[in-house]
């Protein structure tokens, strides 16, 4: 009851509840400052790229930024889930520093093209996105679980914070002092958060079984997501949204030039417009995601960009453009994080770095092709009609909450901490050893059957996201009561693996089958090693190893 109370009060925490802890409070601050320099680098580079090149390669400035986390979200999000996330961060935003002041360099030595501008671009986004779900996942270990979807708010309204100051800041130091200043400021703005990061005393987590190898956890993660409809959903959403809603801010170095006749300190402005809307959504996210669920905030987000899109295409005054971006900054803010706090509360603690990085790949992926695609338009067929066809886009969109609807949930999935009892193990075999079958053999009543294999085809989804395979379920024609499940695992510790995964949730699952089941006899399980060569002496003088596998096991 304890427990529930303060889980109650911290679900009624504020906004900003999560800033009194200390952790939590400086990486904050710090990921604002190194966002504020990722900005002040973006107003510069795109500002270049309109001196140098064509509308085209304008846009792909913002593909060449957020490329990289399309690309290499899933690795990066194995690599949080298995590794210590305080080093990992370490390394990744060091990177991103080390090719910050790579950019600086070349600048300064006068040798900037449109290629080499986005290659550098897109490196220094490599350390972001490598860095991103490692972030990502860290802040529940910065903050009570109740206060997880008011963390991850405001872990995303760092970037918008950011958006609302860098871009001016960007701006007035590229007119003054020019581009090769704001580099710069982007190369010192990480040492903050490495220095944070060096500080942070991280517990580190104890698991009885080693950690997965990089690509197995790739898969692992891919199978979750992909077992998951409400997380596929989700991202599927947001892959849309950020395809259409890319032409905002990939084509406002454009509306800037070509719209309001503007300078660098004009697009400046604009993007902090848009930051500045982007923070002030913070206000209303979670008071609508409460009052009209997921779904109605996504559409109703969607017609906002629209009709800003629309007004911005129309629009020759700086004034209405601030406003409207300001609104448009509240929409994307807020179908975002909605998605991104979904899935997040979705998925239990092993597999969040990875689903955390699947959903940033969607938003990302959506960015970096609908900005080439929206270039692509603006240079063939002019700025408006681009700014047209993303509104109309939008619009149309709205049809998609008819088939792939965004599911609501408002608690974190949390993992059984009941441990199962050990298997029961005589023969000598390794965590290699594999492949595993299992086999539950179950006694049901005839009036059950249908309940029963309903049930059934819910625990298929818990076992292939888990990480089994090859499921099946039988029944006996000759007697209609017993039925038998079955499914394998690809080796020992895989199946390990599978057992300590379970939810909350998915325990209940079994349990009603537990109920379900009749007779004076448990539910049988059956665990079988596949070709069980590794497990025979084929000598009577070879080795048998059985004891120390079954202690290496233990």
């Amino acid at each position: 009851m304890v427990a529930a109370a303060d889980q109650s009060k911290n679900n009624d925490s504020g906004i900003f509840a999560p800033l009194t802890h200390a952790v939590f409070r400086n990486m904050w601050l710090s990921n604002t400052v190194s966002n504020t320099g990722g900005l002040i680098q973006t107003v510069a580079a795109a500002w270049i790229m309109t001196s140098i090149s064509t509308a085209d390669h304008v846009a792909l400035v913002q593909t060449a930024t957020f490329l990289p986390m399309a690309l290499f979200a899933l690795p990066a999000g194995a690599i949080a889930d298995i590794y210590d996330r305080r080093k990992v961060q370490l390394l990744f935003f060091f990177l991103s520093l080390v090719a910050a002041a790579l950019m600086t360099i070349v600048s300064l030595l006068g040798l900037i093209t449109p290629w080499i501008l986005l290659g550098l671009c897109f490196l220094v986004g490599s350390g972001s996105a490598l860095s991103a779900p490692a972030r990502g996942a860290s802040i529940a270990e910065q903050v009570p679980k109740g206060l997880l979807s008011q963390a991850v708010a405001l872990n995303n309204i760092s970037f918008n914070l950011a958006r609302s100051l860098g871009p001016a800041i960007g701006g007035l130091i590229v007119l003054a002092f020019g581009a090769t200043a704001a580099f710069a400021i982007n190369a010192i703005s990480f040492i903050p958060m490495l220095e944070s990061l060096r500080r942070w005393k991280r517990e580190p987590e104890v698991s009885r079984l080693p950690p997965e190898r990089l690509v197995r956890s790739i898969n692992s993660g891919l199978r979750y997501v992909l077992n998951m409809q409400p997380v596929r959903r989700a991202m599927g959403r947001a892959f849309i949204f950020c395809l259409l809603a890319a032409a905002l801010p990939s084509l406002m170095p454009l509306i800037a030039r070509d719209l309001l006749l503007g300078n660098a300190g004009t697009f400046g402005l604009l993007l902090g417009a848009f930051g500045v809307g982007a923070v002030c959504g913070i206000f209303v996210l979670h008071p609508m995601r409460a009052k009209i669920g997921n779904e109605n905030t996504l559409r109703l987000c969607c017609l906002i960009i629209a009709g800003s899109l629309l007004g911005l295409a129309y629009s020759r005054s700086v004034i209405l453009d601030f406003l409207l971006l300001m609104i448009a900054g509240m929409g994307w803010m807020i179908s975002t994080t909605a998605i991104s706090v979904l899935v997040q509360l979705l998925v239990p603690r092993w597999v969040t770095g990875r689903a955390i990085a699947s959903c940033s790949a969607s938003f990302t992926l959506g960015v970096a092709v609908g900005s080439w695609l929206w270039g692509l338009v603006a240079k063939d067929y002019g700025l408006v009609l681009a700014l047209e066809g993303a509104a109309a886009g939008l619009v149309l969109s709205l049809l998609l909450g008819y088939f792939l609807p965004v599911a609501d949930r408002t608690e974190s999935t949390e993992l059984d901490e009941q441990l199962a009892d050990d298997p029961d193990v005589k023969l000598g075999i390794s965590g290699r050893s594999g492949p595993i079958s299992i086999e539950l053999q179950y006694r049901i009543a005839e009036e059950q059957a249908r309940d029963f294999y309903n049930l059934m085809r819910q625990q298929q989804q818990v076992r292939s996201r888990n990480g089994a395979y090859g499921w099946s379920i039988s029944r006996d024609i000759a007697d209609p009561e017993r039925w038998l499940e079955r499914f394998s695992c690809p080796t020992w510790h895989d199946y390990l693996r599978l057992r300590g995964r379970r939810t909350i949730e998915e325990s209940e699952l079994h349990r009603q089958a537990v109920r379900m089941h009749i007779g004076t006899e448990p539910i049988k399980v059956s665990r079988w090693l596949n070709r069980p060569a590794g497990s025979v002496r084929w000598r009577d003088d070879a080795p048998d190893r059985g004891d120390e596998a079954l202690h290496i096991e233990s």
